[in-house]
């Protein structure tokens, strides 16, 4: 992924927020982040990232919910969204896809597959 490229994170626990942030920087990524679904949404229009890495445990609006509304709005409905969660059964990934996700990572997560799906939805 070109350096260019921004990435939102949405999450709310500080410390894989900070985890992941670094590991993204790392991988050559410009990431901003948000802690919950509306603050994703709101940065979703505003900075119209290349991709959004969305928990779906969040306060005040979950990730369900942001991605499905992200879906609905025809400015950032394009935006790839991989849903972040440690549900990791095919229940909840269909959830996930049903709600608008175009993507899906478990936690703890598998860093270099996660990289390979980002590089997939963005083709970068």
């Amino acid at each position: 992924m070109s350096p260019d490229k921004l990435v939102l994170l949405v999450e709310d626990n500080e410390l894989n927020r900070d985890m992941m942030v670094r590991r993204l920087k790392r991988a050559g990524m410009r990431v901003i982040t948000a802690g919950n679904g509306q603050q994703a949404l709101d940065l979703m229009q505003s900075e119209q990232p290349c991709i959004v890495l969305m928990d779906m445990n969040l306060p005040i609006l979950d990730g369900w919910a942001a991605s499905r509304r992200a879906k609905e709005d025809d400015r950032i409905r394009h935006i790839p969204i991989i849903a972040l969660t440690a549900h990791a059964t095919t229940a909840y990934k269909q959830y996930a896809l049903d709600a608008g996700c175009d993507g899906y990572a478990t936690k703890p997560v598998d860093f270099p597959g996660l990289l390979v799906e980002i590089k997939r939805l963005t083709r970068a």
